[in-house]
């Protein structure tokens, strides 16, 4: 039986061994869908579709000795089998590079793709500051993005508590979605209490150097706990939140952040005054053209 594909070329029937049938090229790798394939039965009886349930389809293209199945997952050639690669609890998985790159889609925003990591106590200012910064930038035609620690537990991180090791879940998952967004040339702004200088540190190691700017909202513990705009520094003294940060749980400061907005003297600047002085660190960086 003769099958052929877009370019018509032949495809003549074989069968591969441990699977019973296949599809052979005779010449040049074939553009194959199942759609294209006939729906009739193949043979004794056999439709493609139990054949692709089954996932018995194996295309053979001639390209030295690369085999994949039509299921998307790799064969048994030696030449891909050392491509493929395990990453925690995923395995035989393989890294698929695109023609467009990063340096591509940052011409296109005529910017530099980066994360911008706000850290402080809850209370400092991180969420306004991150709103101010991401408006300053948008007046400057800039595109940027907006992470904030409470937004991102209400969807992709509502199965977390704030038990140390989900705190530490919701700060990795945040820095590989931030990531996404400064490889697509985003300034991404990453606004969460996130504690522990380790975690912070983790996702300043996913990022090429200089990428990830951290920065410290350095305001007293009084002071923060005197502006208390979610009530949550009174629950917390009554007892009623347990492990909440700068009361019955640890904040580790940055020792060596880009960045650091101060509280002194009892005056604070403005949200936009330090979204200003971010906005200075990322010119004088480069990050604001191509």
């Amino acid at each position: 039986m003769i099958l052929r594909d877009m370019q018509a070329n032949p495809l003549q029937w074989k069968a591969s061994p441990g699977l019973g049938v296949g599809l052979e090229t005779t010449s040049s790798p074939p553009l194959l869908s199942f759609s294209q394939l006939p729906l009739g039965n193949l043979s004794g009886g056999t439709s493609v579709n139990s054949l692709k349930t089954r996932g018995l389809f194996l295309v053979k293209a001639m390209e030295g000795s690369r085999t994949a199945s039509l299921n998307g997952h790799a064969g048994n050639a030696d030449k891909n089998a050392s491509l493929l690669s395990s990453v925690g609890n995923s395995t035989n998985i393989q890294w698929h590079e695109c023609s467009l790159n990063k340096n591509d889609r940052q011409k296109l925003l005529k910017q530099k793709g980066c994360v911008i990591w706000i850290t402080g106590l809850s209370g400092s200012g991180k969420s306004t500051v991150a709103c101010a910064l991401g408006g300053s930038l948008y007046r400057r035609g800039k595109l940027s993005y907006v992470l904030d620690g409470d937004n991102v537990r209400h969807g992709l991180n509502r199965d977390l508590s704030f038990k140390a090791e989900d705190r530490a879940e919701n700060i990795r998952r945040i820095g590989e979605v931030a990531k996404l967004f400064a490889d697509a040339g985003v300034i991404c702004i990453a606004s969460l209490i996130s504690p522990y200088r380790r975690d912070r540190d983790a996702c300043r190691a996913m990022l090429p150097a200089g990428d990830f700017i951290e920065v410290f909202m350095d305001v007293p513990l009084q002071v923060c706990e005197a502006r208390d705009s979610k009530g949550l520094y009174k629950l917390a003294r009554a007892g009623n939140i347990k492990g909440f940060t700068g009361i019955d749980d640890p904040y580790e400061p940055p020792l060596n952040c880009e960045i650091v907005l101060t509280h002194e003297g009892g005056v604070c600047a403005s949200p936009c005054e330090m979204a200003e002085e971010v906005i200075s660190y990322l010119e004088d960086k480069g990050f604001l053209e191509a």
